[in-house]
Parts: structure tokens; C-alpha cells; sequence
């Protein structure tokens, strides 16, 4: 079939030049001839020609493939590719919803606020133009240009946050050189502002620019964005960020806007409303401080319980931190004071403290210990100040454990209201023919309670706490349990620990008959308000509905009604008669324990410092508040928690 390309067929054919005639096969063939004198006409070998011939086709049809798939296969892809290159998109901020106390009072508060911010994609990618762009850009700020070159290289991100919070004269230079900055714009932003009077930090925590990492795993975030870094802002961080939206702009090669290409709107946050009472939070930060003042300590808790529901009406933690230095732009400095500082004002001690427990601990072990029937709430046991307890070896070895003060003959109520040592020694680890209840079932109780696990409450940094018992001090110690052990933690010494929450919670459910509930700081969701349109246009905004967090049960019925029964009246006794005398005056009879236990320092006069405790129902009959109240490292013998409890009850009926 190739014979049409035969040379012999085209031997009539030659190039004629000055001087000299050339046939076309010598152009061709004269590389195959053996003999420079001897004329060679050769044919091209079918093969040959049939293997171009291929060569040729298969470049012809890969490239008419290549047309078609670009043109027709990929083409709208290619095409929305093609012009995105010339579209920018810019984040419409979302309004982060708002906080508001149970009584619609606001504490969290949005600021106005600007950015400065670059897109490398935008950038001129030439070296010289690229090199103008960010010398205008650090000379703009006062900031070295060394120093923006390692920003932009140093990070994956299209988008670099080169200056927050723009004060109004950088704002006012920035709005100016915008324009000759290509890919560099000013981006409205919104601050948090948080109420400073009342101790709120630990509980609203802070927003702060997101960080790199949490840059990567959030979606929908951008450079500028401010996230919730701690508290009630961390936790609800998907209900009050709300959706941010988007506007796309078409600019050409040159960076001039062309035209705006629309946008997908943003949805604002929802707002939260907290079971929180500010004017109580205030109260209770108020005399909790003034106290600490009085004393000389530095560190104390107060908690405020709605035992029917679980609502946390107030938490104070101090020392405390200002939130606003944060969500507003904390300098190094600063940072490091707050980091620095031994007492730890970012530490969080109402849920995070981590405390043995003292006497208030008692009415939990003598509910359990009626709960399982080792003891009759009428029968009376004789105390002497101390029990000996002869080693189980050895007898001729003797070990006392001792009480603060001999109570004679005591039974259950007379044992809370008084705070009898050897009386809970007696029903916790058992003596002569009283039965105890030894390890298992005191941990059992402890933990029917809610302690030594998180209560759930829905703040971040929750500690555990822990109940000790034989196995964990065999894995933890290396070491066996003895009887000294058991008595200890009847009395709440020894290793247990436990938070100034779990106390609340646990008494939350003494005080309302045996009900333990999750402790909770949001009450409702506001949900976004909604666009009603009217008949003949025109449309009315409806106001946000709220949406109530039902209150969470986390166990029911922990101990019979009458044991708690017994149990609710020896704390009242513990009000009328007992350790807790001082809180006899209030407007509503309320029940209360106090404790004590051992930090292991001692002043220079050989006394030691104490944690200090009180926790208290009220009022008796239809309780509607648990206080619990801890101050660490009081000094013996000092009044410390009574007065402030006093205080912020007696303001708390007189309120009401």
C-alpha cells in the first residue's frame, strides 16, 4: 500500500542549484552508500514507513483526545478553575451570640474591632514587586520586615494576620496605603467585653485569635477569627460562633476590582442564658474576698447550687484572672506576670481544686452506713475523745485515733451536729461489736454521690477526684491497706480527694431528698430570631425563642428518704446546737457541716494550716440553695468560712 511513496517513481524529480544538480534520493540515501562513487536508489521499507505513519496517527489522536477532554469533558471545570483565579472571596463575619445572667442581665458584650491582614495568594508573585509589597507593609506597622518574611514563609496558610486590634491612627494609615498593598486588607472584627465586677473569668472564660492548629481542624475558620479559648466561651463555642459567610469579589490580573460576584450570608451566634445570678456572684466574690483579707489567706472557693435542678447560681474561684486582657490582646508581659504568679489565678479551683474533704464528709458516711443498716439513727455510741485500736498482729501495739473533743454518748444526729470523730471511726471502719463499713462500701456511697468522677458539668478542666480503697493504694503505693486507712477516710483525711463541685452536688442531692443531679451553667439557648413576611410585602422580626436545657439527672433514690430524713436533721442541729452555731441567726433556718482538714504546713507557733470548709441548704425545709464554701490554708483555730456563708445568706433572704 506504500508503494506510492516509492523513490523509483520519483526519479524524474531533482533540485537544480547554481552550478550543480541534486536528485532528491541522494538528499535521502547518502548516508547508506558504501562507495561515495557508486549511485544507490533505494526504496523506503514498508516498514519503516507504516511504523511513522503510526507514530503520526497516535500524536494526531492523542492530540485530538486531549481537545475533547479539555473542551468538552473538563470544560466547566476547567472553566470555574479558570475563574477563580480571578475571584477573592472575603469572610463576612457571623455575630457571636451573647451570655445574659438567669435574670436576661448581660455579661459578655461584642466590641468593635479591625484587622490587618495579607493573602499570600494575592500577592505579586514577582520577586521585586513581591519584596515592595511587604517592606510598605512592615515600614506601615513599625514592624521588621526580617521578622514578616519568617511569618509569611513559616506557615501553610493562604492568610496571614500581620496586626490586630488596630488602634484608630494605624487604622486610619491602613485604610490609606490598602490600596497600594495588593492582597493586604483591613478586616472588621468583633472583641469580647466581659463584666469585671463579680469574679466571672473562670466561668465566661475567654476568646482569643485562633491558633494555627485549631486553624486545621476547625472548618469554616478564618486567620482573624476569635474562638473560645476557656470556660462557658469553649463550651458553647458551636452555639454562639454562629456561620459565617462569604462575599466574592472579580478583580483582574492586575488586582482591580471588576465587579462584585455576590455572596452567601452569614447567621449570626446564639446567645446563652446561664442558670447564673450576677448580683448573688457578686455578693458572694464581695465577702468571700474581704474574709480572705481579714484571715491573710490568698486562695479560696464558693459554689451556689439550685439543688432542685442542678443550675449553678454562682461560682467564684480566687484569685482570678482579667478575661478581658485576653479576648482584647494581652502583651507578653502581661502573660507572663498571670503565668508566673504562685497563686495561679488561671487555675480554676471550683472544679480543677483537688481537696481531702475534712468532716464534711460525715453525713455522706452516715447515710450510707444507715442505707445499709450497720446502725440504728437511734442508737447512741460512747465516745471518749479517741478509739484504740490494738494492731492485728501484735496487740501489745496499740494505735489511737483521735477526736477533737470527747462527745460522750453520742447517736447519728448528735454525731453530725457535734462532728464526732470517733463516732464515724466507729460506723466507717467498725469497733469492738459496732460494724463498719469498711472500704468497698464507703467508695460504693462516695461514688453513688458523684465523687471521684466528673460531674459533667459543662465547663472545661473538670478534675476527677479520688476515692481510695485497697486496690488502688496496692497500685499506686505498693503497699496494703490497713485499718488506719478506713478510719481516716470516714473522717475525710488520708488520700481521698475531692473538688468543691462534687461536694455541692453530692449535698444538692441531700438536701432535696436523694436526687443527683448534673450540674449545669446554661439554662437556655436563645435561637436566632426569625423573618416573618407579611401579606402585600414588608416583614416583621420575630424575637428569638428560648430553648430551655433540661435539667439532667444523673441518679435517683441514692438512700431512702428516712435515712436522709435523720441525716438532714443532725445538719440542722449542726445550726442550732452544733459546729455550725454561727449561721442560728438567719431569717431562714438552714442546715449545714462544717470540716477541717490538714494541708501538712505549720506556722512558726507549730499550728497547723488547714483547708477549711462549710456547706450549706437553705432554707431547711424547701431547700433552693446549696453554698459551699472552702478557703485553703487558714490558720487553726481562725474563723473563716462561717462568717462568709453568714453573710451572703443573710443578704440572700433579705433579697428575696
Amino acid at each position: 500500500m506504500f508503494d506510492f511513496l516509492s523513490f523509483k517513481n520519483l526519479k524524474h524529480l531533482s533540485v537544480k542549484r547554481p552550478g550543480q544538480e541534486i536528485e532528491l534520493q541522494e538528499v535521502f540515501f547518502d548516508r547508506f552508500v558504501q562507495n561515495p562513487t557508486q549511485e544507490l536508489e533505494v526504496p523506503l521499507s514498508k516498514g519503516i514507513l507504516g511504523t511513522l505513519y503510526g507514530i503520526f496517527l497516535l500524536i494526531t489522536i492523542l492530540f485530538l483526545s486531549k481537545t475533547f477532554y479539555f473542551q468538552i469533558v473538563a470544560g466547566s471545570t476547567l472553566s470555574a478553575q479558570a475563574e477563580s483565579n480571578t475571584i477573592r472571596s472575603f469572610p463576612i463575619r457571623s455575630e457571636r451570640g451573647v451570655i445574659y445572667d438567669n435574670f436576661m442581665r448581660q455579661l459578655v458584650f461584642n466590641k468593635p474591632s479591625f484587622d490587618f491582614v495579607c493573602d499570600k495568594r494575592y500577592i505579586p508573585q514577582g520577586r521585586e514587586r513581591r519584596e515592595k509589597v511587604l517592606r510598605d507593609v512592615a515600614d506601615l506597622f513599625g514592624t521588621s520586615l526580617g521578622d514578616l518574611k519568617v511569618a509569611f514563609d513559616g506557615t501553610n496558610q493562604s492568610e496571614i494576620l500581620v496586626r490586630e486590634n488596630l488602634s484608630r491612627d494605624q487604622l486610619i494609615r491602613a485604610e490609606t496605603k490598602t490600596p497600594l498593598l495588593e492582597g493586604c486588607e483591613v478586616r472588621r472584627n468583633t472583641l469580647r467585653e466581659y463584666v469585671r465586677e463579680g469574679g466571672l473569668s473562670h466561668v465566661l472564660g475567654y476568646t482569643a485569635k485562633i491558633s494555627p492548629e485549631e486553624l486545621k481542624k476547625g472548618k469554616s475558620y478564618f486567620v482573624t477569627d476569635q474562638i473560645g479559648k476557656t470556660g462557658v466561651e469553649k463550651s458553647y463555642e458551636e452555639v454562639l460562633r454562629g456561620e459565617p459567610g462569604k462575599r466574592f469579589v472579580e478583580r483582574d490580573t492586575w488586582g482591580n476590582v471588576i465587579r462584585e460576584k455576590g455572596q452567601t450570608p452569614s447567621r449570626s451566634g446564639e446567645s446563652l442564658v446561664l442558670w447564673l445570678d450576677l448580683e448573688l456572684q457578686q455578693k458572694i466574690q464581695e465577702a468571700l474576698q474581704k474574709n480572705l483579707e481579714k484571715i491573710g489567706a490568698k486562695k479560696g472557693v464558693a459554689i451556689a447550687m439550685d439543688p432542685r435542678t442542678g443550675g449553678i447560681l454562682s461560682m467564684v474561684s480566687i484569685p482570678e484572672f482579667d478575661n478581658n486582657l485576653f479576648s482584647q490582646g494581652i502583651s507578653y508581659e502581661q502573660y507572663q506576670d498571670i503565668v508566673e504568679d504562685p497563686l495561679s489565678p488561671f487555675f480554676n479551683r471550683a472544679i480543677a481544686g483537688l481537696y481531702p474533704t475534712g468532716s464534711i464528709i460525715k453525713p455522706l458516711i452516715g447515710a450510707a452506713a444507715l442505707q445499709e443498716r450497720i446502725i440504728d439513727s437511734a442508737k447512741s455510741l460512747v465516745t471518749e475523745g479517741f478509739i484504740k485500736v490494738p494492731h492485728r498482729y501484735n496487740p501489745e501495739i496499740v494505735y489511737t485515733f483521735h477526736d477533737w473533743k470527747n462527745h460522750g454518748s453520742v447517736a447519728m444526729r448528735d454525731a453530725i451536729a457535734v462532728s464526732s470523730n470517733a463516732y464515724f471511726y466507729m460506723i466507717g471502719g467498725g469497733f469492738q461489736d459496732q460494724e463498719g463499713l469498711g472500704p468497698s462500701r464507703i467508695k460504693k456511697y462516695l461514688s453513688l454521690f458523684g465523687w471521684g468522677k466528673e460531674t459533667s458539668l459543662d465547663l472545661p478542666g473538670e478534675a476527677r477526684g479520688l476515692i481510695p480503697d485497697p486496690d488502688w493504694k496496692k497500685k499506686a503505693k505498693g503497699e496494703g491497706w490497713w485499718d488506719g486507712d478506713t478510719y481516716f477516710l470516714s473522717i475525710g483525711q488520708g488520700d481521698l480527694l475531692a473538688t468543691p463541685l462534687q461536694v455541692t452536688v453530692a449535698f444538692g442531692a441531700v438536701a432535696n431528698g436523694g436526687t443527683l443531679y448534673e450540674p449545669m451553667m446554661a439554662k437556655e439557648i436563645i435561637k436566632n430570631s426569625d423573618v416573618l413576611f407579611r401579606e402585600g410585602g414588608g416583614a416583621d422580626r420575630q424575637e428569638g425563642k428560648k430553648v430551655l436545657i433540661a435539667p439532667r439527672t444523673i441518679r435517683s433514690d441514692i438512700i431512702d428518704p428516712e435515712n436522709l430524713k435523720v441525716i438532714r436533721e443532725g445538719m440542722l442541729q449542726a445550726v442550732t446546737r452544733g459546729s455550725a452555731v454561727m449561721l442560728n441567726e438567719l431569717p431562714e433556718a438552714v442546715a449545714a457541716k462544717t470540716g477541717t482538714a490538714q494541708t501538712g504546713r505549720k506556722d512558726e507557733e507549730g499550728k497547723d494550716y488547714l483547708y477549711s470548709w462549710v456547706t450549706v441548704f437553705a432554707p431547711y425545709e424547701t431547700p433552693e440553695v446549696v453554698l459551699t464554701i472552702l478557703i485553703e490554708e487558714t490558720k487553726e483555730g481562725s474563723f473563716t468560712v462561717l462568717p462568709v456563708a453568714r453573710e451572703v445568706l443573710k443578704w440572700y433572704f433579705t433579697k428575696k
